[in-house]
């Protein structure tokens, strides 16, 4: 069961997938229909900041603002209130200037927050073991696509973003990965990834690494080969410089890819880090 929240309200929300708000003893709260979430989930994005009538709706709606969008904003507004009735609950307030919502946070993304600073702090200090797994469980709170199933275009811009932070700290727990020797359990990951992600480069110089120290050398040649096809059929030019630096290297068996090298001789192949995103 998820803990309650920190801020003392008794109540926890979380986006890092379907919005749900979470009474203290894990009791879900019903929060109406999509576009009342969708403000819902716009104003805890706040942290505690006042948002505009203008900017909320541009947020919520975009270019398409229905008609009477007043009264639908006034009408959520008041079903959030609603819902956050029956014990301790944050409070949603009309400023003068715009609406606020105080006494409310992301839990589940300050915990994602607090344990990659934590995996950063491991990894600076050279203990890249306790890193990958701080990162693993700060990875572990998802349950889906942030603030899945909700549209309006401040929602799927921070949906967009945080696909790409996903992407770099997964990129960063497999590199350090790599650096333990965890080579065969990489490339199976590895492979999968690329499948979903086909031009990230940075995902295929970390399988050809990965195969290469599995003994793989063949098989990390025909990934490059794979790669440079994909890449000049869709774009129309040659693989990144790290990427073919790499190939030239796996070419001519350089001594410090070879699994037994001490981590981080290879260009490139040292942690940058666990983004604390």
């Amino acid at each position: 069961m998820a803990e309650a929240a920190a801020h003392g309200n008794g109540m926890r929300f979380e986006l890092l997938g379907p919005l749900r708000a979470l009474r203290a003893d894990g009791d879900e709260i019903e929060l109406g229909p999509p576009k009342q979430r969708a403000v819902l989930a716009v104003l805890l994005h706040q942290d505690g900041r006042s948002m505009s009538y203008d900017a909320l709706v541009d947020a919520v709606w975009g270019v398409d603002t229905p008609t009477h969008v007043r009264n639908l904003v006034q009408k959520y507004v008041s079903g959030l209130r609603r819902a956050f009735t029956g014990g301790p609950a944050p409070e949603l307030v009309w400023t003068g200037s715009g609406y606020r919502l105080s006494g409310a946070a992301i839990d589940d993304m300050r915990e994602r927050h607090a344990l990659l600073r934590a995996a950063l702090a491991a990894r600076d200090s050279g203990d890249l073991r306790r890193a990958g797994e701080l990162a693993a469980r700060g990875e572990a709170l998802w349950r889906g696509e942030f603030a899945e199933g909700l549209t309006g275009p401040y929602l799927q811009a921070e949906r967009r973003r945080w696909a790409e932070k996903r992407l770099l700290v997964l990129e960063s727990r497999l590199e350090g990965d790599i650096q333990l020797g965890r080579y065969h359990e990489c490339v199976h990951e590895l492979m999968r990834q690329v499948a979903a992600h086909p031009l990230r480069e940075r995902l295929v110089w970390l399988l050809m690494l990965a195969l290469y120290r599995s003994g793989r050398s063949s098989d990390a040649l025909l990934a490059y080969e794979e790669a440079r096809g994909r890449i000049a059929e869709v774009m129309g030019a040659d693989p990144g410089p790290e990427l073919r630096a790499l190939h030239q290297r796996l070419l001519r068996q350089d001594p410090a890819l070879s699994p037994g090298s001490v981590p981080g001789s290879v260009p490139g192949d040292v942690p940058r880090g666990v983004p604390a995103a």
